[in-house]
């Protein structure tokens, strides 16, 4: 049986989604489907990025990912299929993967070739459908485009440490539904600028000096239950190892949340002051 996921800035109001799933099924019966997400941001691809590398490592190896958010094939723009860390992923070569073969080598990249060999008609999807349905029977990446060493360089989204090491600035690259705001800082270069150090998180007109280490880590005493933390700002390292700013119990339909009480938008800057 194979899993093939999607991710998508189709949304769910349209048919989209539905009609994807359906040319899976009607290729390859026998296909299990999970949607990851389906309202990234349109055209977001720092978004897709962040969302695939924190959900792919859920599935067992050889799991396929069809990845349709800016997936047009226009220009120098190809679309790719990647084998890495024994899972598949086909999108767009517009940076979605850049990130991940920052940590590690691809075993396999290509270059999609079978356009020619489909329909005039063939959407992007038809030709993501075709090499997931491909690849789920058993086939080789090569039947399907021509191997390429690298990606395309992108302006990708980077964090910067000052020459004296007392300040490390980072982006927001994620609002979730929550509201919660995750920077691309992670854990392990905040410990390594850090160095044990006091600091202070700067964003908009909030200051945080603790990293909480869950959303309730918060002093409950006699006198102070955790309710009463509810709607206090907080900042963590998530289960995906970035900092997140967040609110406790926060609901941005009612009370609000860290994106809409301080204003936080997509890449917004993010300040960390370390103190000597």
């Amino acid at each position: 049986m194979s899993i093939i996921t999607l991710t998508t800035d189709f949304g769910h109001k349209d048919y989209f989604v539905g009609a994807l799933k359906g040319k899976i099924l009607s290729e390859l019966k026998e296909a299990t489907l999970i949607d990851i997400s389906h309202s990234i941001d349109l055209f977001n691809t720092l978004e897709a990025s962040y969302c695939i590398e924190a959900a792919y490592s859920s599935f067992p190896k050889d799991t396929i990912h069809i990845i349709g958010v800016d997936s047009e094939r226009v220009g120098d723009t190809q679309h790719i299929a990647l084998q890495w860390d024994d899972h598949f992923f086909i999108c767009a070569d517009n940076g979605i993967l850049n990130a991940l073969l920052q940590k590690k080598v691809a075993q396999k990249m290509v270059a999609i070739n079978i356009h020619e060999r489909l329909q005039s008609n063939a959407s992007d999807m038809d030709v993501f459908v075709a090499v997931a349905c491909h690849i789920a029977r058993g086939g080789l990446l090569n039947v399907i485009g021509k191997e390429i060493s690298e990606l395309k360089p992108v302006n990708a989204v980077h964090t910067s440490v000052s020459n004296d090491l007392k300040t490390l600035k980072g982006q927001i690259i994620y609002i979730d539904s929550f509201g919660n705001c995750v920077t691309n800082v992670s854990q392990k270069q905040f410990i390594e600028v850090a160095r044990n150090r006091k600091f202070e998180i700067q964003i908009k007109n909030k200051k945080l000096s603790r990293i909480h280490k869950n959303y309730s880590d918060f002093p409950v005493a006699e006198n102070k239950q955790l309710k009463d933390f509810e709607g206090d700002f907080l900042a963590l390292f998530n289960e995906n190892g970035f900092l997140e700013i967040a609110i406790y119990k926060s609901n941005p339909k009612t009370v609000g949340s860290a994106s809409t009480l301080l204003g936080i938008k997509f890449r917004d800057t993010i300040t960390i002051e370390f103190k000597n």
